[in-house]
């Protein structure tokens, strides 16, 4: 493998957010690398969220740096790094109800699409084709994530897993580079959680590098490459499943 393909995709570097005299994260650092899953798990407000919400640009970290493809981001906002490829997905669904599912997963391509208001009121022969491309691509992703059937439902009917993998369409319609889902397998049935499972195996095959925050264990042991294990906002603990599956301080903060 080339040193080119082994260069990672995201480097957080000694990552750092204080909330007054709350340490939330505290000198964080890892890496991801291309075409791999990245599991970031620890008891509840163990500061993963804040940790995602500082790589994503919601937060910015008192400490530290967020390289992005070599790049520093740490300082650009959620809009900025989005562009760049790096796309998030939340704990709570952020849907538009009132929208088919199909029509929420055109949303997510604007990042990828051009055309403004003159386009849209004249509509040329190119912004139809680009609209065109857009419906199918939506209609591929939606198939993609199991939700064929309800493309043309609005998002409200759907039930809550369905909504999750939704808005993981959704994210894919923006083509991002690295894939960072909160909490993806919240509400799933066995079921789902399976199929997510294989989808986001097969989003890190198929060149999307992905960081999740999870506590389905099945589904970080059975999916993640590499895991990052975070108590009282402090790293643990990160290596392989099995190495993580057995650290003594890992099964006493958390596993056990």
């Amino acid at each position: 493998m080339s040193a080119q393909a082994q260069k990672a995709c995201l480097e957080v570097q000694d990552a750092t957010r204080r909330f007054g005299g709350l340490v939330a994260v505290n000198a964080v650092s890892f890496q991801v690398k291309p075409r791999s899953v990245t599991a970031v798990i620890g008891p509840n407000g163990a500061g993963k969220t804040t940790l995602f919400n500082l790589i994503s640009g919601a937060l910015s970290p008192s400490s530290g740096r967020v390289l992005f493809e070599g790049v520093d981001v740490t300082a650009e906002p959620p809009e900025a790094k989005a562009a760049r490829g790096l796309i998030r997905t939340f704990q709570l669904v952020k849907l538009f109800p009132e929208l088919s599912a199909v029509e929420n997963v055109k949303v997510g391509c604007h990042l990828r699409t051009r055309g403004g208001l003159l386009a849209a009121l004249l509509r040329p022969r190119w912004a139809r084709r680009m609209e065109a491309e857009t419906e199918e691509r939506a209609r591929v992703l939606l198939e993609l994530v199991g939700l064929a059937a309800t493309a043309d439902q609005p998002a409200a009917a759907l039930s809550y897993g369905q909504a999750r993998l939704l808005e993981v369409a959704r994210a894919l319609a923006a083509q991002p580079r690295l894939l960072m889902l909160d909490e993806p397998a919240a509400g799933l049935n066995a079921d789902e959680s399976a199929r997510l499972a294989t989808l986001i195996r097969r989003i890190a095959d198929d060149g999307t590098a992905v960081l999740l925050i999870e506590h389905d264990m099945h589904l970080v042991m059975n999916t993640a490459d590499e895991v990052v294990v975070v108590d009282f906002g402090k790293k643990i603990a990160q290596g392989a499943p099995d190495r993580i599956r057995q650290d003594p301080a890992v099964i006493a903060a958390y596993l056990g």
